[in-house]
């Protein structure tokens, strides 16, 4: 992706230098708590798109930028993890919005800090640091990272990303936005979530349909969104934060009403004509219930 200003660098730098400690090395006490809550945290009635509960907290490291929820070490519950790349030239800040919106929903997002994230190399990487802080009793997130539940997302090349890292099998559901076509969308054996712009002139909307053309594997769907360019996903996400998060918060925290908006035969997505140009399920996914047992 080739972004239309170059401040996005200069941008970064800055806010690396302050951020760096809005987040990290904060103290905690290493008393055992009660085993945290599998439950699925809190949404506002189904508005996916409106904040979440959650005061958020970013620790900026040197290949990772987590998107937390502030109180994470005092949780109840064992938050989910998704793992975001970047658009060719990005960095998190690029993305901070929808990052800050999926953490006050409840997720821990660990977000690539390269801007060149097609391999990745950096996304599994953020698993990995996770699951070590997990594990630490000196970490904020100390046995709070649900690590049975990742995600994968990313935008352009990041879109791509997600789909390579969509073959770990530590990852549990797909969401590619806009993605790029450097990926081989065969490896990946979890449900997927293509999200494209039906005014995007950079990743044409019929590329983001090859991918889905070739999910005969794994339930898929396909969100045309209506009147987005490929930037609209920048800055503020728009339309796109509803969909992302009932996506997450349906594989990854149980949420039967946000799962409503993608299985059945009331599929939300299917009807909402005023934010969907095209939308599309494939053979798997329309045998996927609305409600799990």
């Amino acid at each position: 992706m080739l972004w239309r200003r170059n401040l996005f660098a200069p941008l970064a730098a800055l806010a690396l230098v302050l951020t760096a400690s809005a987040g990290a090395g904060a103290a905690t006490d290493t008393t055992v708590a009660a085993a945290p809550s599998t439950a699925p945290a809190a949404s506002a009635a189904g508005d996916f798109g409106a904040p979440g509960p959650y005061a958020t907290a970013v620790e900026v490291g040197a290949v990772t930028t987590l998107y937390y929820p502030r109180d994470i070490a005092d949780s109840d519950r064992r938050h989910p993890v998704i793992v975001w790349g970047n658009g060719t030239g990005g960095v998190p800040l690029v993305y901070r919005d929808l990052m800050l919106h999926w953490a006050s929903q409840g997720f821990v997002v660990a977000a690539a800090n390269t801007p060149m994230s097609n391999l990745g190399i950096s996304m599994r990487a953020s698993i990995d640091m996770l699951t070590g802080r997990n594990a630490d009793r000196g970490s904020v997130f100390f046995d709070r990272v649900d690590l049975e539940h990742i995600g994968a997302s990313g935008h352009s090349q990041g879109g791509a990303a997600a789909i390579v890292v969509g073959s770990d099998p530590r990852i549990d559901a797909v969401l590619p936005i806009q993605p790029g076509p450097l990926a081989n969308i065969d490896a990946v054996r979890v449900p997927t979530l293509l999200l494209a712009g039906q005014k995007d002139s950079i990743v044409f909307p019929a590329l983001v349909k090859a991918f889905y053309n070739a999910t005969d594997h794994i339930p898929a769907l396909y969100g045309e969104v209506r009147g987005a360019d490929h930037f609209t996903v920048v800055g503020d996400p728009g339309p796109f934060a509803a969909p992302t998060t009932a996506w997450f918060r349906a594989h990854l925290m149980g949420d039967q009403t946000a799962r409503a908006q993608f299985f059945g035969p009331g599929c939300g997505l299917c009807t909402d004509s005023a934010t969907w140009s095209d939308v599309r399920r494939n053979g798997l996914a329309l045998s996927v219930p609305a409600a799990t047992p």
